[in-house]
């Protein structure tokens, strides 16, 4: 009796993974409804380059609005792509291998994730994009006015560069590497 009762209970707790599949679902829609954000800021780009290559009054404040807007998008879709990564290896850590993702050849390997590790690394250098762009987006507005602000903008860009270059340095697993030279 004591060995079917444990039985269930395993079986009880080995299901239960699949309740992950409701965060891999809302992360799906979040990146769907960011992809859509992102665009529509595009459009508004867009639409508002007719008005400004119409006259030149137009034109002068059209630029850094342009931008803001851009570099807006990209940062929105980097957050998509953050959320569109975090649902997929959730999916292959918790539910099922995605067999489209390991055997198509033009699929995206940053899709693949066969460790937590894998999936934080991966999640870790996007969320730095979107922090390097994010941080791009606040310098254009930013107005520097002494030495000081300059020096604050400096250090910034420094230790951007030095997060992404030592995310880069790091490598890649070993598994990874196995399965190159295989």
């Amino acid at each position: 009796m004591r060995k079917i009762i444990e039985q269930v209970v395993e079986r009880i707790l080995w299901e239960s993974r699949f309740m992950i599949f409701l965060a891999v679902i809302a992360s799906i829609i979040g990146a769907f409804i960011l992809v859509l954000v992102g665009t529509y800021d595009i459009i508004i780009v867009l639409k508002d380059s007719f008005h400004a290559f119409s006259s030149l009054e137009h034109f002068e404040g059209f630029h850094k609005e342009a931008v803001k807007h851009i570099v807006s998008a990209v940062d929105v879709y980097l957050i998509a792509t953050v959320l569109l990564i975090f649902g997929l290896g959730l999916y292959e850590l918790f539910i099922s291998k995605i067999d489209a993702a390991e055997t198509n050849n033009r699929a995206s390997k940053i899709l693949v994730v066969h460790t937590l590790d894998q999936l934080k690394d991966k999640l870790a250098k996007v969320i730095v994009m979107v922090l390097t762009v994010t941080f791009f987006k606040f310098a254009i507005d930013f107005h520097y006015e002494n030495i000081k602000t300059l020096l604050f903008l400096a250090v910034g860009i420094l230790a951007i560069s030095l997060s992404i270059y030592f995310l880069h340095k790091g490598g890649e697993y070993p598994s990874e590497n196995n399965e190159k030279s295989h």
